[in-house]
């Protein structure tokens, strides 16, 4: 019994499933800019603010630097499995290829957390950030008590309003549930314009404020630490980087769109290296045109960083640009993780360890539209009724958790199949994927020991489904 929960699939048997199903319509550009769109988002106009303030101080610029090649090292790691693997199912897909079925189930129950529970998290901060911006444009008589969960309060005019449900965040997840639905191909179209737009105001941020940067704003570069550790300083720099990673959250849900690329072999390791290259320059000019702007200090406990830093230039008027920025990253944000949350359920639904309902494909636009049904549901309720405290960095150990599994897999499978083809190989092994896990591990460390708390309580939710229903019905141990 204790050897079947390590049984894997076969790579052969795998692409088998590979035929039909879901439609072939993403392109390696298509990719990139999905990468992009799931990247960027709440962590650069947000979380780089923090960092800076209560971390890295103006060295946040080094702190992505080591959170992307952190995020580099797992990605071309991810990239040998999207190459050899173009399955829906991303990381869950390939642990089921070299770990085993109950390491599979593990990494599939915890891609759940990090898709789900990062869908809603982005869906609230998508409502404040609608808050700010009628209040930007002087709109009167804002609901309010509409536009929070029932755990939340907002002063207005000396009164305390108590929430009753956050109906924008429930209507964007919905809104973006039904995109999804319609084809991978509508979804991109969509994606490719918000992306368009979230560049654009990002490369215009930096252009305008490269040349009202003060100087002395830098010159305390990595401030000295304060006596506590991870306060500034080097152990700062690297927390800071554990901070910063929510915001490379989303180049692996390029790989759960595998199985609608058009030519997977060739790319996937495009869309999802390309996008993570190009957001990490991003993100370092952007954090250090952000700190030259403004004193790092005066970033702390700023909801909107960004709009303080564009206030040192005489380009104010684009602070309003900024929260209509933010709001189309937060968008596509929503829309790649509940992308990403309906493939990997698709692809357990598949081998039997959830209900095969969530992997019915629609007759007309070749979705999984009931596992995204259902995800619009759950998840609407999660940022209807939830206040977005209660989630903390789960997202992001979740995906460092999927990183390091990724990592190992890699150099599992050169080990057992060494000749198995490869479209993209990953360099240097092993010291690539090592890396990848010496990094990720030490990332999940700097997380605060309450989110440790939250993940093994799920994952204990996880393994007793496993036991009571998904071994049982799974589709490998049942053809023996």
């Amino acid at each position: 019994m204790f050897s079947s929960l390590f049984k894997t699939k076969s790579i052969q048997s795998i692409l088998k499933e590979e035929k039909g199903e879901l439609k072939k319509t993403l392109t390696a550009t298509s990719l990139v800019l999905l990468g992009i769109g799931a990247i960027i988002g709440a962590g650069i106009f947000s979380l780089t603010g923090i960092a800076a303030a209560e971390n890295a101080g103006p060295a946040v610029t080094i702190s992505f630097v080591v959170a992307g090649l952190g995020c580099a090292f797992a990605g071309l790691c991810y990239a040998e499995f999207a190459s050899m693997l173009p399955i829906a199912g991303s990381a869950y897909t390939y642990s089921y290829a070299t770990l085993g079925e109950f390491i599979a189930w593990i990494i599939g129950w915890d891609l759940v957390l990090e898709y789900a529970v990062g869908a809603a998290t982005v869906a609230i901060s998508w409502s404040r950030y609608l808050i700010k911006l009628l209040e930007k444009l002087g709109v009167d008589h804002i609901p309010y008590q509409w536009m929070m969960s029932p755990f939340e309060t907002h002063r207005v005019n000396g009164t305390e309003l108590h929430g009753i449900v956050n109906i924008p965040a429930i209507f964007i997840t919905c809104l973006m549930s039904l995109v999804l639905i319609r084809g991978m191909k509508e979804s991109a179209k969509l994606n490719n314009v918000i992306v368009a737009l979230k560049i654009t105001v990002v490369i215009a941020f930096i252009i305008l404020g490269w040349s009202y940067m003060d100087p002395i704003n830098h010159a305390d570069y990595v401030p000295d630490n304060t006596g506590v550790f991870e306060h500034f300083g080097w152990t700062g720099v690297m927390t800071g980087a554990a901070v910063v990673f929510f915001s490379f959250i989303g180049f692996d849900a390029v790989s759960t769109a595998a199985q609608e690329a058009k030519n997977p072999q060739r790319d996937m390791p495009i869309g999802i290296l390309g996008s993570l290259v190009i957001c990490t320059i991003l993100y370092v000019l952007f954090s250090y045109v952000m700190t030259g702007l403004e004193n790092y200090q005066n970033f702390k406990g700023e909801a909107a960083p960004v709009a303080l830093a564009i206030a040192a230039t005489p380009y104010a008027f684009f602070q309003e640009l900024i929260i209509i920025a933010i709001l189309a990253g937060y968008t596509s944000v929503i829309m790649v993780l509940l992308m990403g949350q309906s493939r990997v359920f698709f692809s357990m639904s598949k081998d039997g360890l959830v209900p095969a309902i969530f992997s019915e494909v629609h007759p007309k636009y070749q979705t999984p539209w009931k596992s995204n049904i259902l995800f619009a549901i759950l998840v609407s309720l999660f940022a209807g009724l939830v206040p977005v405290s209660v989630v903390g960095e789960m997202t992001s150990i979740g995906t460092l958790f999927a990183f390091v599994l990724v990592c190992i897999g890699v150099l599992v499978l050169r080990k057992k199949q060494p000749d198995a083809p490869r479209a993209f190989r990953t360099p240097w092994v092993p010291f690539v994927p090592i890396m990848g896990i010496v990094v990720c591990l030490y990332l999940m460390y700097a997380l605060p020991i309450d989110t440790w708390i939250r993940l093994i309580v799920w994952m204990a939710i996880g393994i007793a489904i496993y036991f009571l229903y998904s071994r049982h019905h799974s589709k490998i141990r049942n053809s023996n």
